[in-house]
């Protein structure tokens, strides 16, 4: 199994609003993203669901992650089907 298909494997997590987001991402930011965050995004993808639902909608900061989450939600709501 290649990377992306691997990751998009891993964007898969039951819930509308976290497949979205993630899958938001995978397709349009990670690919032209540099290593650093890439990286984070497969640490953001190895989170449990509650924790990442946490994250991604705002309510837990996690230091170091701040600028990846932030192009995580902006590219949802440049597609207009997001309102986090």
């Amino acid at each position: 199994m290649d990377e992306l298909a691997r990751l998009r494997w891993q964007c898969r997590r039951g819930t509308k609003e976290l497949d979205f987001l993630l899958n938001r991402y995978l397709e349009t930011g990670y690919l032209v993203a540099d290593q650093a965050e890439r990286a984070l995004f497969v640490e953001l993808l190895g989170m449990e669901d509650d924790l990442l639902v946490g994250v991604l909608m705002g309510d837990l900061v996690l230091e170091g992650m701040a600028g990846l989450i932030g192009k995580v939600r902006a590219l949802a709501m440049a597609v207009g089907r997001y309102h986090g």
